[in-house]
């Protein structure tokens, strides 16, 4: 904690007001995409979703009927 307060070293609080005011003009100089290409990016991350969630319940249950239910019949 001694360290901390020596001279020449900025404390806690200057150190995070200075990230904010870092941040806040980074902010400034992004650019936001407009409303409706926000709106067609949004939907095809939806569907990609629901695609790929669709796709991997599929394989989960071919790989179950295979690797469980096959297996306990030829245990049988």
């Amino acid at each position: 904690m001694a360290d901390e307060m020596t001279a020449g070293s900025p404390g806690k609080l200057a150190v995070a007001r200075d990230f904010l005011i870092e941040t806040r003009a980074e902010m400034d100089r992004v650019s936001w995409p407009e409303r409706p290409e926000l709106i067609k990016a949004t939907r095809a991350v939806l569907i990609g979703a629901v695609v790929l969630g669709v796709a991997i319940g599929i394989v989960d249950k071919i790989l179950q009927l295979i690797l469980v239910d096959f297996v306990s019949v030829l245990s049988r």
